[in-house]
């Protein structure tokens, strides 16, 4: 499960990596052909860069909700279960308990 989760991170941090690459290539091309085409490219990185902000966040949502799903599926301890047994396991060790 660790493995698919790295996986899909990977690919979507390597299409952000290609894209910025292939916008700052773009905007070096308008950039070049003048003064205007230089602002008119800025623009453009600019809403690109706002619509990439736009989708990371709904991924991030949608992994979140697919981790919670998962987590629903298989019989997977939280942190909360973890720190109760601890809790529950020092007062059985203490001399009192």
């Amino acid at each position: 499960m660790n493995d698919m989760i790295n996986k899909a991170f990977a690919l979507g941090f390597g299409l952000t990596a290609m894209s910025k690459e292939k916008l700052e290539t773009y905007a070096s091309e308008l950039a070049s052909k003048g003064e205007n085409a230089s602002a008119e490219a800025k623009e453009w990185v600019a809403k690109l860069i706002q619509k990439g902000e736009e989708e990371r966040s709904q991924l991030k949502g949608i992994i979140r909700e697919q981790m919670l799903q998962v987590l629903k599926e298989y019989p997977v301890a939280s942190k909360e279960d973890i720190d109760r047994l601890e809790q529950r396991i020092n007062q059985l060790q203490s001399p009192n308990g």
